[in-house]
């Protein structure tokens, strides 16, 4: 017998198969990552990548060296047909010159700090006001806006993106010289996975998240998924979404998700958080134990059938309903993006946290590391 044909002959059978057992339909590609793919060069000329991962599922996600962007995440609906299922531009420079946060890798420190200040150790610090009168998600050049160092590869878990960046001391008006490292997992059920790590050699505040817009419809509005937050309390925000250091029951509340409830159902009622919100823009207190991974949130979709759930280590968790998307972005195939098109689901620590001595501490300490792991898992029903 010709062992190298009847091997050739097995070859054959295994990437016809991927057709059909994988792909669902779609164009087949085999499991992954894809090598840097160039995608532009910011401003300052600094050239960046584009990575795919992609599992034997047919999943695929891909991201950008720049702001470690996730600019694609494609997920099967109950049909098997696959979709974008996260906001974003076709081109490197929609997210240069009119990304609202799309995708991106937020810190040095992830939601708002009131009016830009913080003292540590008994010194002030004062952050640039870019969400006026408040700094918001790192500043003006916070760490969406940075070019990362990339390194594919694998673990037991799936194939990986390990992104690296060094914040010098004083970036931003952070103190402290921050090494950061954020690896992108495609796990092999479904789930792009992030695990932040970093150490400081002076000590310095870290709450960093990630800011994907979700629609698991892949377009129009967001009024009719159905959300389950894990959360008995939230942290209430005044007129410029600065949390007031209150940690309010969500009993009687339009903020009461824990039996699973759409959008639309309560987002129009008149309720003063609503107001300042444009809708939902707050920060739910989880209820499982902080710094042990534990479920979020879960959203679902009825029409497409697509369902994600929110994992994390963080004991808050930032839900935003898009309230600020106007109709002004034209974004992947041309598509405009309309008020409350896509959701956030970002798992932090407390806004404004430096300021609130109540809530879980930031601060983190030379010779300490800075854990936080993510999850976003995808099924259908």
């Amino acid at each position: 017998m010709n062992l190298s044909l009847l091997a050739a002959g097995m070859a054959a059978v295994v990437l016809t198969g991927c057709a059909t057992r994988h792909c669902c339909g779609e164009k087949c590609a085999l499991p992954g990552v894809k090598g840097a793919m160039p995608f532009g060069t910011t401003l300052d000329g600094t050239p960046v990548s584009l990575y795919t991962l992609r599992n034997a599922n047919g999943v695929e996600a891909r991201i950008m060296t720049y702001g470690g962007i996730i600019q694609s995440l494609k997920v099967p609906d109950k049909n098997g047909k696959f979709g974008d299922v996260v906001l974003g531009y076709d081109t490197l420079d929609g997210y240069l010159t009119n990304s609202p946060y799309f995708g991106a890798l937020i810190g040095r420190y992830g939601n708002r700090i009131a009016h830009g200040h913080f003292t540590l150790n008994g010194v002030g610090y004062q952050l640039a006001t870019n969400n006026y009168p408040n700094s918001l998600h790192g500043g003006v050049k916070g760490f969406d806006k940075v070019v990362w160092q990339a390194t594919p590869g694998t673990s037991a878990q799936g194939e990986t993106l390990e992104l690296t960046y060094n914040s010098h001391d004083g970036e931003e008006g952070y103190p402290g010289n921050l090494k950061v490292k954020a690896v992108y997992t495609l796990t092999a059920d479904n789930a792009i996975q992030l695990e932040y790590t970093a150490t400081t050699d002076r000590d310095t505040i870290v709450n960093l998240t990630q800011h994907s817009y979700f629609n698991l419809a892949g377009q129009g509005d967001i009024l009719g998924h159905e959300v389950y937050i894990n959360s008995s309390k939230f942290t209430p925000v005044d007129d410029t979404l600065i949390t007031t250091g209150e940690l309010k029951p969500v009993d009687g509340t339009p903020f009461d998700f824990r039996t699973p409830t759409t959008i639309g159902a309560r987002i129009g009622q008149d309720d003063e958080q609503l107001k300042f919100g444009k809708g939902y823009d707050h920060n739910w207190v989880i209820d499982h134990p902080m710094g042990e991974m534990g479920l979020d949130a879960r959203v679902s979709e009825p029409t497409t059938g697509r369902i994600m759930e929110v994992w994390s280590t963080e004991p808050g968790l930032q839900f935003y309903s898009g309230n600020f998307l106007d109709g002004t972005i034209v974004g992947k195939g041309g598509q405009v993006y309309q008020f409350r098109n896509a959701i956030a689901m970002e798992p932090q620590h407390y806004p404004d946290s430096p300021n609130h001595d109540n809530f879980p501490s930031v601060v983190l300490h030379p010779g300490e590391i800075y854990h936080n792991l993510i999850s976003y898992r995808f099924s259908v029903k």
